[in-house]
């Protein structure tokens, strides 16, 4: 049972013409208030093919704090990492465009659809927390104004789980992935649901090689599988080919979060086969400043087994 999350939201402020922002996504240019409460498991502690959520949270109440210290400082994940690279014969991107190209596309393309045979309660979890992330960034795309006629990129873009609601709004969207595997099966879907005027134009393509300018880029659930530094550029880039907004999710990076990723490295899984990485917000915060943008609005989606901070990032002078 998923427990709330910890938010960090400024109150909805009523103005003419517009709707009261999700209360997921408000402003952050007015005062700010806290809920805590105990935040949800993270999908990165496990293998999402496993049930080793469960074994975790087992260690953790097990009462061996001496064990688990010790487990932890003898754990490296970045040896596991490293080992990644070499198999596939380059670094972070090259792993990522093997492993969704591959084993890492059959498993996430049921993930993102409505089936059910062969994905499990994590899975299933999964599903719902990307959906919602996908729910309340149209919301939050929708809040000033329709997307008719809107150029979107939408950086990273999967099996189209995006892309494809955007263009049925009548937005003009380019979907991209660093999967050729991914492209070609949201073109499908894409083909299946959608008229030949909406469709998107898809190309195959990591962030940093993006080129082009467009009114709004989107990068969903892209940032965890790249270190800070990796991050870093690419969120630079990405905001030097939006004009208007830059809308971005990533893993959130807290001292809970972090402690219960390395717990999850101790029980891998032979299936885990991607690498989580944890962004502080202070961190994504930092890049976008250093080109002259800030964050508009943000908010935190979770549910059991996922969860993500959801930010729209604005120029600095602009008067959104």
């Amino acid at each position: 049972m998923a427990l709330p999350a910890v938010l960090s939201s400024a109150s909805p402020a009523t103005t003419t013409g517009h709707r009261h922002p999700s209360p997921l996504l408000l402003p952050c240019r007015r005062p700010s208030f806290k809920t805590l409460a105990l935040p949800p498991l993270p999908a990165t502690v496990a293998d999402l093919s496993l049930d080793s959520p469960a074994t975790a949270l087992a260690v953790l109440g097990g009462g061996s704090i001496a064990a688990l210290a010790t487990a932890l400082s003898l754990s490296d994940p970045e040896r596991r990492r490293r080992q990644q690279a070499t198999e596939v014969g380059g670094d972070d991107k090259a792993v990522v465009r093997e492993y969704f190209n591959t084993t890492g596309f059959d498993r996430w393309r049921k993930i993102y659809s409505d089936a059910t045979e062969g994905v499990n309660k994590v899975q299933l979890d999964i599903r719902l927390g990307h959906s919602k992330t996908v729910e309340k960034t149209i919301e939050m795309l929708k809040d000033d104004s329709p997307l008719a006629g809107v150029s979107i990129c939408d950086a990273g873009c999967g099996t189209g789980s995006l892309s494809i609601p955007l263009a049925r709004e009548g937005a003009v969207v380019t979907a991209t992935d660093i999967s050729a595997a991914m492209v070609d099966e949201a073109r499908r879907r894409a083909s299946e649901e959608l008229g030949e005027a909406q469709m998107p134009v898809f190309d195959v393509s990591d962030l940093e090689g993006l080129k082009g300018k467009w009114d709004t880029v989107v990068c969903l659930d892209v940032l965890i599988h790249y270190p800070q530094e990796k991050a870093d550029g690419m969120i630079e880039h990405l905001a030097s080919l939006a004009e208007r907004r830059l809308v971005l999710s990533f893993a959130p990076k807290t001292f809970y979060y972090d402690l219960l990723k390395r717990i999850g490295e101790l029980f891998p899984g032979p299936s885990k086969a991607t690498r989580a990485y944890l962004h502080a917000e202070r961190d994504v915060e930092r890049a976008l400043r250093r080109v002259g943008w800030k964050i508009n609005k943000k908010g935190l989606i979770n549910t059991q087994f996922y969860f993500a901070n959801l930010i729209e990032a604005v120029p600095v002078s602009s008067t959104a």
